[in-house]
């Protein structure tokens, strides 16, 4: 298994937003991502496929 795991705080500064939009992002289901004991943590495999659908999302809006 090589899938890391990040933190909040972690997947915040990999995506470069501020810790607080990354929370809202997760908790408004935006950003894939689970709790474990009320802490945020986020599979980098999810993050990455997450971003490249965003970037094909937002390539086929016009």
């Amino acid at each position: 298994m090589t899938d890391q795991i990040l933190t909040l705080k972690e997947v915040a500064a990999y995506l470069k937003l501020a810790e607080k939009t990354a929370y809202k992002l997760a908790a408004e289901g935006k950003l894939p991502g689970f709790k474990v004991g009320g802490s945020w943590r986020f599979r980098t495999e999810d993050i990455e496929q997450w971003i490249n659908k965003s970037i094909k999302e937002g390539a086929e809006t016009p």
